[in-house]
């Protein structure tokens, strides 16, 4: 089976992308429905393209669903910033049971 990937766009001295970069890398996201691994791109890296580096540009920090099971990308809303960890990886398994329920 493959892996459904959380891509965090970010960018170096952003500290709302610091701050939720931390919070990703501390949850378990295997333990949720389905499994998720994180990948984190600096929106500035010359491996980003330069439509994904013009379209979050101004919006980092971004996080997008790269789904093979759904066989595309799906940006996901927005995070509260002040949400814990505990509430971060609820909020992400409600995104995912939204996403996955309309496919």
């Amino acid at each position: 089976m493959n892996t459904e990937v959380l891509i965090l766009y970010t960018r170096q001295g952003c500290c709302l992308c610091q701050t939720l970069e931390k919070k990703l890398s501390n949850i378990c996201l295997e333990n949720l429905t389905p499994p998720i691994e994180l990948s984190i791109v600096d929106i500035d890296s010359k491996k980003v393209s330069l439509d994904i580096h013009i379209k979050y540009t101004n919006d980092v920090p971004v996080i997008v669903l790269n789904s093979t099971q759904l066989f595309k990308k799906v940006e996901l809303p927005r995070v509260p910033p002040r949400l814990n960890e505990e509430m971060l990886l609820s909020w992400i398994q409600k995104n995912l049971n939204m996403l996955y329920k309309t496919a």
